[in-house]
């Protein structure tokens, strides 16, 4: 194996340079073990709920995985070897059960050393897709469920550059994504350019996000288009034909009766400032035989979109089949001229056209805010509508009934209201193998709900009756555990697939009928513990108020054997994601449950209560903005607020230490710690992974944030921990993935934050993890990563004076 060199700033006091070459380090035993820990299998399950499909995952990747070529371009990560994503997760096992007599079958005829990844059922259930990824190509095997069966059904390698590399087109037939014939090597860069790379505004607003991995030269251009441009083919798993000519797909979908396909191709000029999905693109119908039936729209570049969060182009949008008819498309279109703060009666307007007559478009309904999705119905009298808006953070469900075009409010909550949510409706299928709402005999709706409530989240199914608005609950999971829904095997006898769990129970599979409500359903999976070292440490999920009167919750673990009274307080690791909310009554509410299973993922907090921590994870940091205010008006204060009630919560439960805390976060929860560290004298170290520092350099927005650096300077300024460097003076370790794919976390925000308090003589350490993105996902990084950790935690935590 290539040995690979971390770049790291070494501890302060430790080396007299700044600079030093550290070979990979590993963590304590017991870190190692929970990290590496065999993964459960991942399930799907195909429509009756008689057969579900087990994929057996890996656990982390070796970090010469990640070392292989890369094309960082249009926004994309891309294998220019295999025409597919370079960093995708894969499957490297199959294995079918069926539900009703638990009996598991090997399934014949996969590949030798399967990379599964993208597996489909076709609308009967009777078989399923998956893509195999190999060095030098991508192909495409169909299951034969009945069968137990596997086979290789393309000829050509498959190009999953773009995203969907297949669709269903009916139970026996798929239209994928192949590699054009005669496409040659990769094109090579030119020794010398033609000339300089030039851009130019004339005057038009083009506000921009801070995207990464952008077109920047002709030659990207160049690239862009070789990689992404695709054949589309038809196999009804005998034969293969071609379907029109090689073009640049971005989606495509089969009409309800498997006759036409709706594409969207993206068209030249290619942009050099917003990502591949927001190219010039055509939206069209074809045959099957590729024979163009109708252009949609034309749509221009997302260049100089409005940038709002309620704000959309004003252009054509959303095109998508409707379930319940043979092939309708609809479409959305603004009504307000794409921008949320205007004042306008109607944001949106639904629109309906035949794929294959002409005619003009039909409007179907207008909504008041942001049209969102349909569920259409299994008749034309009812579906349901979904609308919000981000401004006043309301949602709101309506009926339509297509007959006689009325719409009709049934339900409005705010979006940060968990508590009053009613769920999500079942579905059925229709004619057309396609999902569409599920109604009882009675005429009610049957939904399928979180359960959150001040006691936490308790799963429950409840029938809706849609004249007098009135909820039934028909099954709610009971204490100890945590049971949810996950599939509906039988809607209408309300047998249905749990996913059932305990705080010291591993999730497994049950079947259940809800009618009977005490009794345990019939297991049909048994997968055990793979985090033995986490037996015995306890989890509990704990309340307490900030000085405002904001109540706060937390995920409390405390180490294995650990007596208060014996042992005395614990230095504490608090780990928290900052979330932003438009009422006190919304924030105070309590989120998660504290009858799940305890997960351990490398992100995560809870491998040092193995070191003797005690550990608060999801510690619950709102940030409120009332009435005109906006949340981040006053971010700092609040964040204050919440750390302090944390620390103090834990020091009067006689478990944590409160001059032995530290902090930390991933992405905004980075952010949040070095801003903790910059404004408060909490903590006695913090650790901020992946994070954005200096708001400045994401100008146009970031997070729920969606004024202007211009609009509002001083709170880009004041939320920004690198205006503050100087004050940082508590250690903190900055930790960020080499290659960070995420909109505004570019690594230079580490590189400068790290640069900033090391002038200004703070103790601060830089590790730069080799290859990684956003998320990190090789072995050896993660290892090392959780050693940083440990390390730094000891030395300035436990070990503190």
């Amino acid at each position: 194996m290539r040995k690979y060199v971390l770049s790291l700033c070494l501890l302060a006091g430790l080396a007299a340079h700044a600079q030093d070459n550290v070979t990979y380090q590993r963590p304590p035993a017991v870190l190692e073990e929970l990290l590496l820990a065999k993964p459960t299998p991942s399930v799907s399950v195909g429509r009756g709920g008689e057969w579900m499909i087990l994929t057996e995952r890996n656990s982390y990747e070796p970090v010469e995985e990640l070392a292989q070529p890369e094309l960082r371009i249009a926004g994309l990560r891309l294998n220019p070897r295999n025409f597919g994503p370079s960093r995708e997760a894969y499957g490297v096992g199959l294995q079918l059960k069926n539900i009703r007599t638990k009996e598991v079958f090997t399934i014949s005829g996969l590949p030798a050393e399967p990379r599964i990844s993208r597996l489909g059922w076709s609308g009967d259930g009777k078989r399923a897709a998956f893509l195999h990824s190999e060095n030098d190509r991508i192909d495409i095997y169909v299951i034969d469920i009945a069968a137990h069966a596997a086979r290789k059904i393309n000829t050509a390698p498959v190009n999953a550059s773009m995203g969907a590399a297949y669709v269903w087109a009916g139970n026996d037939a798929l239209v994928y994504k192949t590699v054009p014939a005669g496409t040659g090597a990769l094109p090579v860069r030119p020794a010398a350019p033609k000339g300089p790379v030039v851009q130019e505004s004339k005057g038009r607003a083009a506000a921009s996000r801070t995207y990464q991995d952008l077109i920047k030269s002709p030659y990207d251009e160049t690239l862009f288009a070789y990689i992404t441009t695709s054949q589309l083919v038809l196999n009804n798993l005998q034969s293969e034909k071609a379907i029109g000519a090689p073009a640049i797909y971005a989606s495509m979908s089969v009409s309800p009766d498997k006759q036409y396909l709706l594409l969207r191709r993206i068209e030249k000029p290619f942009s050099y400032l917003v990502p591949a999905y927001g190219f010039p693109s055509t939206t069209l119908v074809t045959d099957l035989e590729g024979a163009e039936k109708k252009v949609l729209a034309k749509t221009p570049s997302s260049e100089g979109a409005p940038i709002g969060f309620d704000d959309v182009m004003d252009v054509p949008r959303g095109f998508n089949w409707k379930d319940d008819e043979a092939h309708t498309i609809t479409y959305i279109k603004a009504l307000d001229g794409g921008l949320g703060r205007k004042k306008a009666p109607f944001r949106d307007g639904l629109y309906a056209v035949d794929a294959a007559a002409g005619g003009e478009p039909k409007e179907l309904f207008r909504t008041q805010r942001r049209f969102r999705r349909v569920i259409w119905g299994s008749t034309p009298e009812l579906a349901l509508v979904y609308e919000s808006m981000f401004a006043d953070r309301r949602e709101r469900i309506s009926t339509f009934n297509g007959v006689t075009g009325r719409l009709d409010s049934l339900f409005e909550k705010s979006s940060n209201d968990a508590y009053s949510d009613i769920g999500t409706p079942f579905t059925t299928y229709n004619q057309y193998d396609e999902r569409v709402l599920f109604v009882q005999k009675n005429g009610e709706l049957l939904l399928n709900a979180d359960g959150a409530s001040p006691e936490g989240d308790m799963p429950l199914v409840q029938s809706y009756n849609l004249k007098t608005r009135k909820a039934t609950v028909l099954w709610r999971c009971q204490a100890p555990y945590y049971e949810r829904v996950i599939d509906a095997p039988d809607p209408s006898k309300l047998i249905m697939l749990t996913l059932r769990e305990s705080a010291t129970d591993v999730p497994n599979y049950y079947i259940r009928d809800l009618r009977k409500r005490s009794a345990i359903g019939t297991p049909i999976t048994d997968f055990t513990n793979p985090y033995k070292a986490m037996e015995g440490v306890s989890k509990q999920k704990i309340s307490y108020k900030r000085a405002d009167g904001i109540a706060l919750t937390g995920n409390l673990y405390l180490p294995k054997g650990y007596d208060p009274e014996k042992d005395g307080p614990l230095p504490v690791f608090i780990w928290a994601y900052p979330r932003e909310y438009k009422s006190a009554a919304d924030a105070a509410q309590v989120r998660g449950s504290r009858y799940t299973f305890t997960r351990v993922g490398y992100g995560g907090p809870l491998f040092w209560v193995t070191q003797g921590y005690a550990i608060l994870d999801n510690a619950e940091m709102p940030i409120v903005g009332e009435g005109n205010k906006e949340p981040n008006d006053n971010f700092i204060p609040q964040l204050y607020l919440n750390a302090h009630a944390a620390i103090q919560a834990l020091a009067k439960m006689g478990v944590g230490d409160s001059t032995r805390v530290a902090v930390g976060g991933h992405s905004y929860g980075a952010f949040m710690t070095a801003n903790l560290l910059a404004h408060t004298k909490l903590f006695r170290a913090g650790i901020a992974r992946s994070g954005a520092y200096n708001r400045t350099l994401t100008p146009f927005g970031f997070q729920a944030e969606e004024r202007t650096y211009w609009q509002a300077p001083e709170v880009y300024y004041n939320m920004s921990p690198f205006s503050f460097a100087d004050k940082i003076k508590t250690p903190l370790l900055l930790i960020h993935g080499e290659m960070d794919n995420n909109s505004g976390t570019f690594p230079i925000q580490s590189e400068r934050l790290y640069n900033a308090i090391k002038g200004h003589g703070g103790t601060v350490r830089f590790v730069q993890l080799p290859f990684e993105s956003h998320g990190y996902t090789a072995r050896e990084n993660l290892l090392h990563m959780l050693w940083e950790q440990t390390q730094w935690l000891n030395t300035y935590v436990r070990d503190a004076k």
